[in-house]
């Protein structure tokens, strides 16, 4: 289900190339945290978007614009406050699933985790390739509820791990008001 965040009219705009103030209209972003939008992050940014690995706030920023759905001014991602941050960072975090794992067991060594990885489970597992468009938590679940229905697995293989971890941060990450 998409987040639609809405980035108030500005009038204050300084245009420093014709030295004169511009306005910007009301912008409505429609975003969408979806293995679409990690594929198109890992393409411009050559890592994994699943990873340890704390994003700058330009990769941040650009996360964004890969989830946007519907044509904005540029402008509008300069004009982000920290609320819609915290929006974006809770819209991120939400398993958006009543399903909920118990057995989880630590990995001392993770996989890494990429958008393709996530792809081959979703053809090993014959999920539909339309499912690329759910939220990527909930995506996240059905694989793994795919991999312990499926063959009676005993515990999660290292992505999965590394993705159900990746997940708890993020939720950890947002109650606390990161």
């Amino acid at each position: 289900m998409p987040k639609k965040i809405v980035i108030p009219a500005r009038d204050d705009l300084w245009d420093a190339v014709n030295e004169r103030f511009i306005s910007m209209k009301e912008q409505t972003l429609t975003l969408e945290h979806s293995l679409i939008s990690i594929s198109k992050w890992e393409q411009k940014w050559k890592k994994p978007f699943i990873s340890e690995e704390p994003r700058t706030y330009e990769e941040f920023i650009d996360y964004i614009r890969c989830m946007t759905l519907n044509p904005v001014n540029e402008l509008v991602y300069n004009f982000l406050t920290a609320d819609h941050i915290k929006e974006i960072d809770e819209y991120i975090a939400d398993p958006m699933t009543a399903t909920t794992f118990h057995d989880l067991r630590q990995q001392t060594h993770r996989e890494v985790v990429t958008s393709e990885i996530i792809y081959y489970q979703m053809i090993s597992f014959g999920i539909p390739i339309e499912l690329e468009r759910w939220h990527l938590n909930r995506l996240i679940a059905l694989i793994r509820v795919f991999a312990i229905k499926s063959g009676g697995e005993q515990k999660m293989s290292r992505s999965e791990a590394a993705m159900y971890q990746r997940a708890i941060n993020e939720q950890r990450r947002a109650k606390r008001g990161r």
